[in-house]
């Protein structure tokens, strides 16, 4: 099974240990990857300030990148929930339209590739240790996955997993929302982080960085410690392959 990792700006430019980790748990379970060099941002930031027609050539040029891939997976669900919108944004466009519907039947965020494609719920993982996974909107509401990272999480073993109070809340980042609106972005993320000290973890977990640097950042700034982790991460720590069951398909 080819698959082809969309890797995103901030684990591009930011966090590249995600995307290693990404690669690493995907080859593991038998995937072959490839990384596309001609993508880059999934035109959300200039799409969200107003320049629709702009980021048209953005969106093309995704589109010609992953073209020939069988799946596309990426690191972020806000940024798998931008892609997932392209035939929506293409939608008058005769040329462009079919490949976005294609791009987007193919595209899939990490955890839930895992979980929906692959069929799997236990990836080998040992991590010692108390965590809370937040819940990030864009991958929650855009991509509708409410399940696929609790499950894996569940079966990593030694990890205990702590609900988060008020988990449908935004963490106030929102890419251009906290540029924009940066005194409501700061009270939606001290109100995440309390949330977060509330539950007594000693490590964060989510889907998605944009997330988790604004809530780290928050928590840095406060001189308040955390362990903040992509869930790529988690899964990818003290592998025990045994205990990883392939399905034939994904072996062959």
């Amino acid at each position: 099974m080819r698959v082809s990792i969309f890797t995103s700006c901030v684990v591009d430019l930011m966090f590249p240990n995600v995307g290693i980790a990404m690669v690493e748990v995907l080859e593991r379970l038998g995937c072959q990857v490839d990384f596309p060099e001609k993508q880059i941002c999934c035109g959300q930031p200039t799409f969200n300030s107003g320049y629709e027609k702009k980021s048209k050539a953005t969106l093309i040029n995704q589109l010609e990148a992953f073209e020939n891939s069988d799946y596309v997976v990426g690191g972020a669900g806000s940024c798998v929930g931008m892609l997932r919108e392209y035939p929506d944004l293409l939608k008058d466009d005769d040329v462009y339209y079919p490949k976005a519907v294609e791009l987007a039947e193919k595209t899939y965020e990490f955890s839930q590739f895992i979980y929906r494609v692959l069929g799997l719920t236990d990836v080998g993982a040992c991590y010692e240790g108390k965590a809370t996974y937040h819940r990030s909107c864009h991958m929650t509401r855009l991509l509708g996955e409410r399940e696929a990272p609790f499950v894996l999480l569940d079966n990593v073993e030694g990890l205990e997993m702590i609900p988060l109070g008020h988990i449908e809340n935004c963490c106030g980042f929102g890419g251009t929302f906290s540029v924009k609106m940066p005194e409501i972005s700061e009270q939606m993320v001290t109100e995440k982080m309390n949330d977060v000290i509330n539950t007594g973890a000693d490590t964060l977990i989510s889907a998605d960085m944009g997330c988790l640097m604004n809530i780290g950042g928050k928590f840095n700034r406060d001189g308040n410690p955390i362990k903040i982790m992509h869930i790529a991460e988690i899964l990818n720590s003290n592998v025990d392959t045994s205990r990883i069951q392939l399905s034939s398909e994904v072996a062959n």
